[in-house]
């Protein structure tokens, strides 16, 4: 391909793309497609001989965007999935043509500079001083992972990474941590059995009594305390543990304090709602994503630390084919020294003209009115007889239920599947289920700059026809 017909085509694609953005509420959210088609459609063998570009971009819009998810809907309230910025989607553009690797300064000098200055940023909203630092990961569960063994290393005077694990440690956590803590623990090498999964308030917060007896139990038993893992807003329903409470346990009991921001963290720009995440900067690290609230394009995820020299120690290899002899001052950063992965994306890049071309009042909004159309989703549950909402939002993440009178939960965890099912099938919302405390939920999470008070109203309105046709079938 030349540039000509690079040209050619590139200008075919953006158009395209911008009528699909354009029309995106046009179109079913969902297509109901059975896998099996799907397979079938890309069933061929690896092709010999090449194919021109045009026959290419008409297969793929034949057979891939017709059966896409489209999360740029302004329905699409599951998964923390956001819709991407415009901006965004030019800088994933810009960078996969530059192909810059950030894990070497070599490779990608400027880049490794902006993303230093976009880890800034992140650093100085979450409120840490000038030894912070941190770097872009593919997502929370690598951010959380790097959290973990941070703290391991921390605790083990940096041992573990050499020795391995020769002590008992345990880890301490909410009931409503994401997965990734689970699989991070497991990675580390304290295992799952390492987690001491502590109940949760009302509220959905981790219970300091839970986890007070839980230290007790271990100091007991010779574990040691490696970190408590606080939850910055949970996936299912955005609840911030007392990290104030937190950071003063873990002082006293010599532990590493992580807040799992990754979702939560978007509120660090709402401008109605300040404070959410009060002693954030507390945390000796955290996991945050801007591909999750700060709307950008897959894959943009953040592992921030209070003292940068812990990334060094911990990650700290430097073999003689990656050395820069030419670095007799040690001015050029390589972040492969610094961090777990060493070839690396310009993940930086989309957060980076985010930040630049809308700005964090802008962006701010947008997350307020994610926050709304939450709250108005659980006033309209509060009101209604046949529904309860499980707490009010302190995030744009909402969980209501509908609760008929002598319907048993074994029952209504069917009803609530069922109805979900529908309304992804009909193509105008798309939400999930989750359970809390036992009890089954719909699981409502607006993160879509698209999204508008009205939807909510449309939303709430399919759910009270779709239950109690669902209660005649379940």
């Amino acid at each position: 391909m030349d540039t000509r017909e690079f040209r050619e085509a590139g200008h075919r694609i953006v158009d395209h793309l911008a009528d699909y953005l354009d029309r995106v509420e046009d179109h079913p959210l969902f297509s109901a497609v059975e896998p099996r088609v799907l397979q079938q459609l890309f069933d061929e063998p690896l092709p010999v001989e090449g194919s021109s570009i045009h026959s290419v971009l008409l297969e793929l819009n034949e057979k891939l965007l017709p059966y896409c998810t489209q999360v740029n809907h302004p329905g699409y309230l599951g998964l923390i999935t956001p819709s991407p910025t415009p901006v965004g989607i030019l800088g994933d553009f810009i960078a996969s043509a530059l192909n810059q690797n950030v894990g070497a300064y070599s490779i990608g000098p400027s880049a490794v500079a902006l993303e230093r200055r976009t880890v800034r940023w992140l650093t100085e909203l979450a409120g840490y001083g000038p030894g912070a630092g941190g770097n872009l990961t593919s997502g929370g569960m690598m951010a959380n992972f790097v959290g973990l063994k941070l703290a391991r290393d921390w605790a083990s005077k940096d041992k573990a990474q050499h020795e391995g694990v020769r002590e008992r440690y345990a880890a301490y956590t909410s009931e409503e941590r994401h997965v990734a803590i689970d699989k991070s623990a497991d990675a580390v090498g304290i295992g799952r059995e390492g987690l001491r999964i502590l109940p949760t308030d009302e509220r959905f917060e981790l219970r300091v009594d839970a986890l007070e007896a839980a230290l007790e139990d271990d100091r007991k038993k010779g574990i040691r305390p490696m970190a408590i893992i606080a939850m910055g807003g949970s996936t299912n329903t955005g609840a911030v543990d007392p990290l104030p409470e937190l950071r003063k346990i873990a002082d006293r009991v010599g532990a590493w304090l992580h807040v799992d921001a990754a979702y939560g963290g978007g509120m660090l720009i709402s401008q109605k709602h300040p404070g959410v995440l009060r002693g954030l900067e507390l945390a000796d690290s955290l996991a945050i994503d801007p591909h999750k609230w700060f709307y950008a394009p897959l894959d943009a995820g953040a592992i921030l630390v209070k003292d940068d020299t812990r990334l060094t120690r911990s990650f700290g290899m430097q073999p003689a084919y990656l050395t820069d002899l030419l670095d007799k001052d040690n001015e050029r950063y390589n972040y492969y020294v610094h961090s777990f992965e060493q070839s690396r994306r310009f993940r930086s890049l989309k957060v980076w003209m985010g930040f630049k071309r809308y700005g964090t009042k802008e962006m701010g909004s947008w997350i307020d009115a994610n926050v709304d159309q939450a709250l108005r989703l659980h006033q309209l549950a509060s009101e209604h007889a046949d529904f309860e909402p499980a707490v009010k939002p302190r995030m744009s993440a909402v969980c209501l239920r509908y609760r008929p009178a002598g319907v048993d939960e074994d029952r209504l965890g069917k009803l609530h599947a069922t109805v979900a099912r529908r309304i992804e099938e009909g193509g105008r919302f798309w939400i999930s289920t989750t359970s809390l405390k036992g009890r089954t939920w719909f699981r409502i999470n607006p993160v879509n700059f698209r999204t508008r008070l009205e939807h909510m109203d449309e939303l709430f309105q399919l759910l009270t026809r779709e239950c109690p046709r669902a209660l005649t079938t379940v």
